[in-house]
Protein backbone atom coordinates (compact mmCIF):
# COMPACT_ATOMS: atom_id res chain seq x y z
CA UNK A 1 0.00 0.00 0.00
CA UNK A 2 1.20 3.29 -0.80
CA UNK A 3 0.86 6.65 0.51
CA UNK A 4 -0.13 9.95 -1.21
CA UNK A 5 0.83 13.41 0.55
CA UNK A 6 -1.65 14.81 2.69
CA UNK A 7 -4.34 16.54 0.83
CA UNK A 8 -5.71 19.74 2.22
CA UNK A 9 -9.75 21.36 1.94
CA UNK A 10 -11.31 23.43 3.24
CA UNK A 11 -14.38 20.89 4.12
CA UNK A 12 -14.39 17.11 3.95
CA UNK A 13 -17.49 15.13 3.80
CA UNK A 14 -17.69 11.61 4.63
CA UNK A 15 -20.51 10.12 2.89
CA UNK A 16 -21.83 10.94 -0.36
CA UNK A 17 -26.05 10.19 0.29
CA UNK A 18 -28.06 12.76 -0.74
CA UNK A 19 -27.13 14.50 2.95
CA UNK A 20 -23.15 14.77 2.11
CA UNK A 21 -23.76 15.47 -1.47
CA UNK A 22 -26.10 18.60 -0.17
CA UNK A 23 -23.44 19.53 2.42
CA UNK A 24 -20.60 19.66 -0.09
CA UNK A 25 -23.18 21.82 -2.80
CA UNK A 26 -23.59 24.33 -0.19
CA UNK A 27 -19.63 24.72 0.95
CA UNK A 28 -18.77 24.75 -3.01
CA UNK A 29 -21.20 27.48 -3.61
CA UNK A 30 -19.63 29.21 -0.27
CA UNK A 31 -16.06 29.14 -2.71
CA UNK A 32 -15.15 26.55 0.15
CA UNK A 33 -13.16 23.74 -1.29
CA UNK A 34 -14.45 20.27 -0.81
CA UNK A 35 -13.45 16.35 -0.89
CA UNK A 36 -16.61 14.09 -0.22
CA UNK A 37 -15.88 10.62 0.54
CA UNK A 38 -17.99 7.21 -0.69
CA UNK A 39 -17.56 3.70 0.19
CA UNK A 40 -20.95 2.29 -2.25
CA UNK A 41 -22.64 4.41 -4.42
CA UNK A 42 -22.47 7.75 -4.44
CA UNK A 43 -26.51 8.81 -4.21
CA UNK A 44 -26.36 6.64 -0.94
CA UNK A 45 -29.25 4.72 0.44
CA UNK A 46 -31.91 6.72 -1.20
CA UNK A 47 -31.47 6.71 -4.77
CA UNK A 48 -30.68 2.84 -4.31
CA UNK A 49 -32.37 1.12 -1.71
CA UNK A 50 -34.61 3.36 -0.21
CA UNK A 51 -37.06 6.32 -1.29
CA UNK A 52 -36.83 6.36 -4.96
CA UNK A 53 -37.10 2.17 -5.47
CA UNK A 54 -40.00 1.73 -2.67
CA UNK A 55 -41.83 4.66 -4.51
CA UNK A 56 -41.54 3.04 -8.02
CA UNK A 57 -42.86 -0.52 -6.33
CA UNK A 58 -45.67 1.44 -4.64
CA UNK A 59 -46.54 4.25 -7.20
CA UNK A 60 -48.56 1.08 -9.37
CA UNK A 61 -50.11 -0.16 -6.38
CA UNK A 62 -51.88 3.34 -5.32
CA UNK A 63 -52.37 4.90 -8.92
CA UNK A 64 -54.44 1.12 -9.29
CA UNK A 65 -56.11 1.65 -5.94
CA UNK A 66 -57.19 5.44 -6.94
CA UNK A 67 -58.31 4.15 -10.00
CA UNK A 68 -60.35 1.26 -8.78
CA UNK A 69 -62.70 3.67 -7.17
CA UNK A 70 -63.46 6.20 -9.95
CA UNK A 71 -66.79 5.61 -11.50
CA UNK A 72 -66.21 4.52 -15.11
CA UNK A 73 -63.04 3.91 -14.52
CA UNK A 74 -62.90 0.96 -11.86
CA UNK A 75 -63.61 -1.85 -13.78
CA UNK A 76 -60.74 -1.65 -16.41
CA UNK A 77 -58.31 -2.23 -13.68
CA UNK A 78 -59.42 -4.83 -11.87
CA UNK A 79 -56.78 -7.72 -13.00
CA UNK A 80 -53.47 -7.72 -11.40
CA UNK A 81 -50.30 -5.46 -11.66
CA UNK A 82 -48.03 -6.37 -14.73
CA UNK A 83 -44.98 -6.87 -11.91
CA UNK A 84 -41.89 -7.69 -14.31
CA UNK A 85 -42.69 -3.96 -15.89
CA UNK A 86 -43.34 -2.33 -11.77
CA UNK A 87 -39.85 -4.07 -11.55
CA UNK A 88 -38.15 -2.64 -14.53
CA UNK A 89 -39.34 0.89 -13.46
CA UNK A 90 -38.03 0.64 -10.52
CA UNK A 91 -34.38 -0.81 -12.32
CA UNK A 92 -35.14 2.65 -13.96
CA UNK A 93 -35.40 5.12 -10.80
CA UNK A 94 -32.91 3.32 -9.22
CA UNK A 95 -30.72 3.87 -11.95
CA UNK A 96 -29.59 0.17 -12.28
CA UNK A 97 -28.10 0.72 -9.19
CA UNK A 98 -25.15 2.53 -11.07
CA UNK A 99 -23.72 5.96 -10.12
CA UNK A 100 -22.70 7.50 -13.46
CA UNK A 101 -24.93 10.44 -13.06
CA UNK A 102 -24.15 11.07 -9.42
CA UNK A 103 -21.01 11.31 -10.14
CA UNK A 104 -21.51 13.48 -13.08
CA UNK A 105 -23.06 16.12 -11.06
CA UNK A 106 -20.23 16.20 -8.06
CA UNK A 107 -18.08 16.85 -10.66
CA UNK A 108 -20.38 20.09 -11.74
CA UNK A 109 -19.75 21.40 -8.42
CA UNK A 110 -16.20 20.84 -8.71
CA UNK A 111 -15.97 19.04 -5.29
CA UNK A 112 -13.91 16.10 -5.46
CA UNK A 113 -14.69 12.19 -5.13
CA UNK A 114 -12.78 9.60 -3.22
CA UNK A 115 -13.71 6.14 -3.33
CA UNK A 116 -12.93 4.21 -0.24
CA UNK A 117 -13.49 3.32 3.56
CA UNK A 118 -13.14 6.77 4.91
CA UNK A 119 -11.98 7.22 8.27
CA UNK A 120 -10.86 9.88 11.01
CA UNK A 121 -7.51 9.79 12.03
CA UNK A 122 -7.32 12.49 14.98
CA UNK A 123 -8.93 16.01 14.80
CA UNK A 124 -9.41 17.37 10.98
CA UNK A 125 -8.03 14.06 9.28
CA UNK A 126 -9.80 11.89 7.41
CA UNK A 127 -7.87 8.31 5.86
CA UNK A 128 -9.50 6.71 2.62
CA UNK A 129 -8.29 3.25 1.93
CA UNK A 130 -9.42 3.14 -2.17
CA UNK A 131 -10.24 0.23 -4.01
CA UNK A 132 -7.04 -0.09 -5.88
CA UNK A 133 -5.08 -0.26 -2.36
CA UNK A 134 -4.02 3.44 -2.70
CA UNK A 135 -4.28 5.61 0.97
CA UNK A 136 -5.16 9.10 0.77
CA UNK A 137 -4.91 11.42 3.69
CA UNK A 138 -7.15 14.48 3.64
CA UNK A 139 -7.08 17.25 6.25
CA UNK A 140 -9.92 19.90 6.89
CA UNK A 141 -8.53 23.14 7.29
CA UNK A 142 -12.68 24.49 8.81
CA UNK A 143 -15.19 21.04 9.17
CA UNK A 144 -15.61 17.59 8.65
CA UNK A 145 -19.17 16.69 8.03
CA UNK A 146 -20.19 13.00 8.85
CA UNK A 147 -22.98 11.70 6.71
CA UNK A 148 -22.70 8.34 6.60
CA UNK A 149 -26.13 7.90 7.44
CA UNK A 150 -27.58 4.56 9.20
CA UNK A 151 -27.95 0.59 8.09
CA UNK A 152 -31.16 -1.91 9.20
CA UNK A 153 -31.01 -3.03 12.79
CA UNK A 154 -31.70 -6.87 13.09
CA UNK A 155 -32.62 -8.23 16.18
CA UNK A 156 -30.78 -10.66 18.00
CA UNK A 157 -32.42 -13.76 17.56
CA UNK A 158 -31.54 -17.43 17.78
CA UNK A 159 -30.94 -18.55 13.32
CA UNK A 160 -31.28 -14.76 12.24
CA UNK A 161 -27.82 -14.61 10.03
CA UNK A 162 -28.26 -18.37 8.49
CA UNK A 163 -31.26 -18.10 6.89
CA UNK A 164 -30.37 -14.21 5.42
CA UNK A 165 -33.35 -12.07 5.60
CA UNK A 166 -34.45 -9.67 3.95
CA UNK A 167 -33.93 -5.76 5.11
CA UNK A 168 -35.05 -2.84 3.54
CA UNK A 169 -32.41 -3.09 1.21
CA UNK A 170 -33.38 -6.59 -0.13
CA UNK A 171 -36.90 -5.40 -0.08
CA UNK A 172 -36.42 -2.94 -2.65
CA UNK A 173 -33.92 -4.42 -4.65
CA UNK A 174 -35.78 -7.92 -5.19
CA UNK A 175 -35.76 -9.23 -8.79
CA UNK A 176 -39.10 -11.47 -8.24
CA UNK A 177 -42.04 -11.01 -5.77
CA UNK A 178 -41.95 -13.84 -3.15
CA UNK A 179 -44.87 -16.08 -3.22
CA UNK A 180 -44.92 -16.22 0.85
CA UNK A 181 -43.28 -13.24 2.71
CA UNK A 182 -43.35 -12.58 6.18
CA UNK A 183 -42.69 -8.52 7.30
CA UNK A 184 -41.71 -8.22 10.65
CA UNK A 185 -42.67 -4.69 12.19
CA UNK A 186 -45.11 -1.93 12.06
CA UNK A 187 -43.33 1.29 11.07
CA UNK A 188 -42.89 2.95 7.81
CA UNK A 189 -41.10 0.58 5.99
CA UNK A 190 -42.70 -2.68 7.08
CA UNK A 191 -46.42 -1.10 6.12
CA UNK A 192 -44.82 0.05 3.04
CA UNK A 193 -43.25 -3.37 1.59
CA UNK A 194 -46.40 -4.96 2.82
CA UNK A 195 -48.72 -2.80 0.71
CA UNK A 196 -46.24 -3.32 -2.36
CA UNK A 197 -45.48 -6.94 -2.21
CA UNK A 198 -49.25 -7.65 -1.52
CA UNK A 199 -50.10 -6.03 -4.47
CA UNK A 200 -47.56 -7.15 -6.95
CA UNK A 201 -48.88 -10.79 -6.08
CA UNK A 202 -47.00 -12.18 -2.56
CA UNK A 203 -49.06 -13.74 0.08
CA UNK A 204 -47.92 -11.03 2.98
CA UNK A 205 -48.42 -11.74 6.43
CA UNK A 206 -46.80 -8.76 8.53
CA UNK A 207 -46.36 -9.22 12.28
CA UNK A 208 -46.14 -6.44 14.73
CA UNK A 209 -45.02 -6.30 18.24
CA UNK A 210 -47.14 -3.26 19.65
CA UNK A 211 -51.02 -2.87 19.19
CA UNK A 212 -50.93 -1.18 15.94
CA UNK A 213 -49.64 0.44 13.55
CA UNK A 214 -47.41 3.42 12.59
CA UNK A 215 -46.66 4.50 16.30
CA UNK A 216 -45.04 7.22 15.62
CA UNK A 217 -47.91 9.07 14.30
CA UNK A 218 -51.70 9.86 15.74
CA UNK A 219 -53.25 6.58 16.49
CA UNK A 220 -56.33 7.22 13.54
CA UNK A 221 -53.35 6.58 11.15
CA UNK A 222 -52.43 3.37 11.74
CA UNK A 223 -55.83 1.93 12.31
CA UNK A 224 -56.84 3.25 8.80
CA UNK A 225 -54.08 1.71 7.02
CA UNK A 226 -54.42 -1.31 9.00
CA UNK A 227 -57.97 -1.88 7.78
CA UNK A 228 -56.93 -1.21 4.27
CA UNK A 229 -54.25 -3.71 4.33
CA UNK A 230 -56.62 -6.63 5.98
CA UNK A 231 -59.11 -5.34 3.06
CA UNK A 232 -56.45 -6.45 0.46
CA UNK A 233 -55.15 -9.89 1.89
CA UNK A 234 -52.66 -9.21 4.12
CA UNK A 235 -52.43 -11.35 6.83
CA UNK A 236 -52.16 -8.70 9.83
CA UNK A 237 -51.12 -10.00 13.75
CA UNK A 238 -50.58 -7.25 16.19
CA UNK A 239 -49.39 -8.45 19.42
CA UNK A 240 -46.56 -10.41 17.78
CA UNK A 241 -43.03 -11.63 18.37
CA UNK A 242 -41.00 -13.94 16.75
CA UNK A 243 -39.35 -15.98 19.01
CA UNK A 244 -36.79 -17.87 15.99
CA UNK A 245 -36.61 -18.32 12.31
CA UNK A 246 -35.23 -21.30 10.56
CA UNK A 247 -34.71 -22.00 6.82
CA UNK A 248 -34.67 -25.24 4.90
CA UNK A 249 -35.17 -26.27 1.32
CA UNK A 250 -35.93 -22.81 0.46
CA UNK A 251 -38.73 -22.22 3.04
CA UNK A 252 -38.64 -20.26 5.84
CA UNK A 253 -39.81 -20.77 9.16
CA UNK A 254 -40.91 -18.06 11.85
CA UNK A 255 -41.61 -19.43 15.23
CA UNK A 256 -43.92 -17.06 17.52
CA UNK A 257 -43.59 -16.69 20.76
CA UNK A 258 -47.46 -18.08 21.35
CA UNK A 259 -46.00 -21.11 19.53
CA UNK A 260 -47.54 -20.84 16.31
CA UNK A 261 -45.46 -21.19 13.17
CA UNK A 262 -45.39 -19.33 9.90
CA UNK A 263 -44.12 -20.66 7.00
CA UNK A 264 -42.42 -17.92 3.87
CA UNK A 265 -39.97 -17.94 0.99
CA UNK A 266 -38.60 -14.80 2.25
CA UNK A 267 -38.88 -12.84 5.68
CA UNK A 268 -38.42 -8.98 6.30
CA UNK A 269 -37.53 -7.45 9.26
CA UNK A 270 -38.36 -3.80 9.27
CA UNK A 271 -37.57 -3.22 12.97
CA UNK A 272 -35.18 0.34 13.18
CA UNK A 273 -32.41 1.49 12.26
CA UNK A 274 -29.03 2.06 13.37
CA UNK A 275 -25.98 4.42 12.67
CA UNK A 276 -23.16 3.63 10.15
CA UNK A 277 -20.27 4.71 12.70
CA UNK A 278 -18.69 1.68 13.79
CA UNK A 279 -15.84 1.80 10.98
CA UNK A 280 -15.13 5.78 10.56
CA UNK A 281 -12.56 5.99 13.24
CA UNK A 282 -14.86 7.95 16.39
CA UNK A 283 -12.35 6.37 18.61
CA UNK A 284 -9.37 8.40 17.50
CA UNK A 285 -11.18 11.63 18.42
CA UNK A 286 -12.53 10.20 21.76
CA UNK A 287 -15.68 9.09 20.38
CA UNK A 288 -17.96 5.81 20.48
CA UNK A 289 -17.55 3.93 17.61
CA UNK A 290 -21.09 2.44 16.71
CA UNK A 291 -22.77 5.56 18.66
CA UNK A 292 -25.47 8.28 17.15
CA UNK A 293 -23.69 11.61 17.22
CA UNK A 294 -25.38 14.60 19.14
CA UNK A 295 -25.30 17.83 17.52
CA UNK A 296 -26.12 21.37 18.30
CA UNK A 297 -29.01 22.81 15.99
CA UNK A 298 -26.12 23.98 13.67
CA UNK A 299 -25.43 20.18 13.66
CA UNK A 300 -21.89 20.80 15.14
CA UNK A 301 -20.81 17.80 17.69
CA UNK A 302 -20.75 19.72 21.37
CA UNK A 303 -17.16 20.78 22.35
CA UNK A 304 -15.65 20.70 18.80
CA UNK A 305 -14.95 23.25 16.24
CA UNK A 306 -14.39 21.36 13.45
CA UNK A 307 -16.91 17.38 13.81
CA UNK A 308 -20.02 17.89 12.15
CA UNK A 309 -22.83 14.73 11.94
CA UNK A 310 -25.08 16.00 9.45
CA UNK A 311 -28.64 13.24 8.56
CA UNK A 312 -29.28 9.99 9.86
CA UNK A 313 -26.54 10.25 11.47
CA UNK A 314 -27.42 12.52 14.63
CA UNK A 315 -30.84 10.60 14.82
CA UNK A 316 -33.02 13.83 15.38
CA UNK A 317 -35.01 13.19 11.93
CA UNK A 318 -34.56 9.74 10.27
CA UNK A 319 -36.20 11.31 6.81
CA UNK A 320 -34.00 12.08 3.78
CA UNK A 321 -35.52 15.15 3.05
CA UNK A 322 -35.28 16.07 6.53
CA UNK A 323 -31.22 15.21 6.45
CA UNK A 324 -31.18 17.39 3.27
CA UNK A 325 -32.75 20.33 5.08
CA UNK A 326 -29.88 20.04 7.99
CA UNK A 327 -27.47 19.87 5.33
CA UNK A 328 -28.23 22.91 4.06
CA UNK A 329 -28.39 24.48 7.50
CA UNK A 330 -24.91 22.77 8.51
CA UNK A 331 -24.02 23.92 4.79
CA UNK A 332 -24.69 27.82 5.61
CA UNK A 333 -22.96 27.42 9.49
CA UNK A 334 -19.67 26.00 8.21
CA UNK A 335 -19.49 28.71 5.66
CA UNK A 336 -20.16 31.52 8.09
CA UNK A 337 -17.36 29.96 10.49
CA UNK A 338 -15.11 29.49 8.00
CA UNK A 339 -15.88 33.95 6.65
CA UNK A 340 -15.13 34.78 10.35
CA UNK A 341 -18.82 35.54 11.09
CA UNK A 342 -18.72 36.56 14.68
CA UNK A 343 -22.31 35.55 15.62
CA UNK A 344 -24.16 33.00 13.38
CA UNK A 345 -28.11 33.45 13.60
CA UNK A 346 -29.12 30.42 15.73
CA UNK A 347 -32.47 31.59 17.13
CA UNK A 348 -35.56 29.56 16.29
CA UNK A 349 -35.85 29.42 12.55
CA UNK A 350 -32.76 31.62 11.98
CA UNK A 351 -30.67 30.81 8.93
CA UNK A 352 -28.01 28.61 11.18
CA UNK A 353 -31.04 26.65 13.44
CA UNK A 354 -32.41 23.59 11.92
CA UNK A 355 -35.31 24.26 14.61
CA UNK A 356 -37.19 22.22 12.09
CA UNK A 357 -36.36 19.34 13.42
CA UNK A 358 -38.11 19.88 16.67
CA UNK A 359 -41.36 21.08 15.79
CA UNK A 360 -41.81 20.95 12.03
CA UNK A 361 -40.84 17.51 10.61
CA UNK A 362 -43.33 16.45 8.08
CA UNK A 363 -43.20 12.30 6.36
CA UNK A 364 -45.63 10.95 3.89
CA UNK A 365 -46.38 7.21 4.55
CA UNK A 366 -47.09 5.82 0.48
CA UNK A 367 -49.39 3.57 1.71
CA UNK A 368 -53.22 3.02 0.14
CA UNK A 369 -54.69 5.79 2.20
CA UNK A 370 -51.56 7.40 2.31
CA UNK A 371 -50.62 8.85 6.00
CA UNK A 372 -49.01 12.44 6.03
CA UNK A 373 -47.98 14.26 9.53
CA UNK A 374 -45.84 17.13 10.10
CA UNK A 375 -45.03 18.50 13.79
CA UNK A 376 -46.21 17.22 17.22
CA UNK A 377 -49.20 14.63 18.02
CA UNK A 378 -51.57 15.06 20.44
CA UNK A 379 -49.55 13.37 22.53
CA UNK A 380 -46.34 14.67 21.84
CA UNK A 381 -47.52 18.56 21.87
CA UNK A 382 -49.17 17.27 25.49
CA UNK A 383 -46.35 15.89 26.76
CA UNK A 384 -44.48 18.85 25.58
CA UNK A 385 -46.38 21.22 27.85
CA UNK A 386 -48.26 22.90 25.27
CA UNK A 387 -52.04 23.27 26.09
CA UNK A 388 -53.46 22.39 22.66
CA UNK A 389 -56.91 21.16 21.37
CA UNK A 390 -57.16 18.63 18.66
CA UNK A 391 -59.27 19.25 16.36
CA UNK A 392 -60.85 16.16 13.70
CA UNK A 393 -62.99 16.12 10.57
CA UNK A 394 -63.59 13.22 8.19
CA UNK A 395 -62.57 13.98 4.64
CA UNK A 396 -66.17 12.52 3.60
CA UNK A 397 -67.07 16.14 4.86
CA UNK A 398 -65.12 17.36 1.49
CA UNK A 399 -66.80 17.85 -1.87
CA UNK A 400 -63.52 17.31 -3.51
CA UNK A 401 -62.64 14.44 -1.89
CA UNK A 402 -65.82 12.57 -3.26
CA UNK A 403 -64.67 13.54 -6.84
CA UNK A 404 -60.92 12.16 -6.57
CA UNK A 405 -62.54 8.60 -5.42
CA UNK A 406 -66.35 6.88 -4.82
CA UNK A 407 -66.71 6.13 -1.18
CA UNK A 408 -63.58 8.43 -0.10
CA UNK A 409 -62.24 7.43 3.41
CA UNK A 410 -60.09 9.46 5.49
CA UNK A 411 -59.33 12.05 8.50
CA UNK A 412 -57.56 14.84 8.94
CA UNK A 413 -56.63 16.16 12.76
CA UNK A 414 -55.11 19.33 13.45
CA UNK A 415 -53.63 20.43 17.25
CA UNK A 416 -53.95 23.98 17.98
CA UNK A 417 -51.76 25.78 20.12
CA UNK A 418 -54.81 27.29 22.42
CA UNK A 419 -52.09 30.42 23.73
CA UNK A 420 -50.62 31.23 20.93
CA UNK A 421 -53.59 29.98 18.39
CA UNK A 422 -51.19 28.55 16.06
CA UNK A 423 -50.78 24.86 14.87
CA UNK A 424 -48.31 22.42 16.62
CA UNK A 425 -48.93 19.84 14.19
CA UNK A 426 -51.28 18.52 11.07
CA UNK A 427 -52.21 14.70 10.68
CA UNK A 428 -53.70 13.73 7.11
CA UNK A 429 -55.00 9.84 6.31
CA UNK A 430 -56.88 9.64 2.89
CA UNK A 431 -55.52 8.70 -1.51
CA UNK A 432 -53.52 11.83 -2.46
CA UNK A 433 -52.87 13.39 1.34
CA UNK A 434 -49.03 13.09 0.26
CA UNK A 435 -49.43 16.10 -2.35
CA UNK A 436 -51.58 17.75 0.69
CA UNK A 437 -49.41 17.53 3.72
CA UNK A 438 -46.73 21.09 2.47
CA UNK A 439 -49.70 23.60 3.29
CA UNK A 440 -49.14 21.99 6.41
CA UNK A 441 -45.76 22.28 6.73
CA UNK A 442 -46.10 25.87 5.67
CA UNK A 443 -48.36 26.52 8.07
CA UNK A 444 -46.08 25.00 11.19
CA UNK A 445 -43.51 26.09 10.35
CA UNK A 446 -44.63 29.62 9.48
CA UNK A 447 -46.57 29.41 12.73
CA UNK A 448 -49.62 31.51 10.84
CA UNK A 449 -52.22 32.20 13.08
CA UNK A 450 -55.20 30.40 13.22
CA UNK A 451 -57.03 33.69 12.34
CA UNK A 452 -54.60 34.70 9.08
CA UNK A 453 -55.19 31.20 8.20
CA UNK A 454 -59.39 31.78 7.61
CA UNK A 455 -57.98 34.11 5.23
CA UNK A 456 -56.28 31.36 2.79
CA UNK A 457 -59.41 30.15 0.71
CA UNK A 458 -58.94 26.77 -0.68
CA UNK A 459 -59.63 26.11 -4.19
CA UNK A 460 -62.94 24.38 -4.53
CA UNK A 461 -64.01 21.51 -5.34
CA UNK A 462 -60.26 20.39 -3.97
CA UNK A 463 -59.94 18.40 -1.13
CA UNK A 464 -57.64 21.13 0.06
CA UNK A 465 -61.34 22.16 1.64
CA UNK A 466 -60.24 19.97 4.32
CA UNK A 467 -58.71 23.16 5.65
CA UNK A 468 -61.93 24.95 5.55
CA UNK A 469 -63.60 22.08 7.56
CA UNK A 470 -60.92 22.30 10.03
CA UNK A 471 -60.95 25.74 10.62
CA UNK A 472 -64.77 25.80 11.09
CA UNK A 473 -64.89 23.19 13.42
CA UNK A 474 -62.30 25.26 15.49
CA UNK A 475 -64.32 28.60 15.27
CA UNK A 476 -67.53 26.64 15.57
Amino acid sequence: MTETESIAYDVVVLGAGPVGENVADRTRAAGLSTAIVESELVGGECSYWACMPSKALLRPVIARADARRVPGLGHLVQGPLDTAAVLAHRDYEASGWKDDGQVQWLDGIAADLYRGQGRLDGPRKVTVTGPDGVRHVLTARHAVAVCTGTRALLPDMPGLDEIKPWTSREATSAKAAPGRLIVVGGGVVAVEMATAWQALGSRVTLLVRGKGLLPRMEPFAGELVADALTEVGVDLRTGTSVAAVTRENGTVAALLEGGDRIEADEILFATGRAPQTDDIGLDTIGLEPGSWLTVDDTLRVPDSEWLYAVGDVNHRALLTHQGKYQARIAGAAIAARASGVPLLETDPWGAHAATADHDAVPQVVFTDPEAASVGLSLAEAEAAGHRVRAVDVEFSSVAGAGLYADGYRGRARMIVDLDDEILRGVTFVGPGVGELIHSATIAVAGQVPINRLWHAVPSYPTISEVWLRLLEAYRG
